[in-house]
């Protein structure tokens, strides 16, 4: 068994900011109905994302012991027969970009799951839960991977970034649940969800639970809690809207 190598994590964190990275949140839909997939920030080039991914792939193993760190990508650079001068071109913002690279792959075979499945036979909420839980799945060999990765992101110079992560995910999520929002609830749904998101995210690490039960019982109390507050925030608008308005009142008589 390979001895453990934790290294102190501030050595993994040596690599420029990566808030260049982020560049705002996408606009909603111009119109109704099925969006197409949505397309991270990242590599222009399928080929450069391919050898990305296959570098992140071969990281895994590692980062529990040397971290996000250009050691780990160099020893994954030998193991796949990549060049350690290319993979760090690949990489150029290094702990930043591993950590937002994995968060991309993960995004993508969550969609590529969801894709699979008969999602019309569910309800709306039953989408979100069932897609939040693939999402969790994929990195579920790689949990420590996942802690390194957030200690990363919650760094301050690396805030626009990690806040960019969290909208990629929770909007492929709200594509995968055929969400078709073209008005403020495109926003204020995203905004309910990275929450719910990021709270069963760090519920999850620390879950010891069979299964993750745990983890699914408390992503299912959170959405439900949700429901409701949406349900309440719609019967007092459609309540509101129902009452006279003062202003006719000031109305000159003919």
């Amino acid at each position: 068994m390979r001895p453990s190598r934790r290294h102190s994590l501030s050595t993994a964190h040596d690599g420029p900011s990566a808030a260049g990275l982020s560049r705002g949140i996408a606009a909603p839909p111009d119109r109704p109905g099925r969006r197409s997939r949505p397309k991270a920030n990242g590599m222009k080039s399928p080929l450069a994302e391919s050898q990305r991914d296959a570098l992140i792939e071969a990281m895994l193993p590692d980062v529990p012991f040397d971290g996000w760190s250009r050691a780990a990508l160099r020893a994954a650079a030998r193991r796949i027969g990549v060049s350690a001068a290319e993979a760090l071109a690949l990489f150029p913002d290094g702990p930043a970009d591993f950590a937002a690279c994995f968060s991309r792959w993960a995004d993508r075979r969550m969609l590529d799951r969801l894709e699979s499945l008969p999602l019309d036979q569910l309800r709306v909420p039953e989408r979100v839960a069932l897609a939040v839980n693939i999402r969790l799945e994929i990195v579920e060999p790689w949990r420590e991977a996942v802690r390194r990765a957030l200690t990363i992101l919650s760094l301050p110079h690396n805030a626009l970034l990690a806040m960019r992560l969290l909208y990629e995910t929770v909007d492929g999520i709200w594509y995968a649940a055929g969400d078709s929002a073209t008005d403020f609830s495109f926003y204020t749904k995203r905004a309910t969800l990275a929450g719910i998101y990021a709270a069963t995210m760090l519920y999850w690490l620390e879950d010891r639970s069979p299964g993750f039960a745990d983890t699914r019982a408390f992503l299912d109390r959170r959405l439900a809690e949700a429901a409701r507050i949406g349900q309440a925030r719609r019967r007092f608008q459609t309540a509101l809207d129902r009452l006279p308005n003062p202003l006719r009142l000031l109305r000159p008589t003919p």
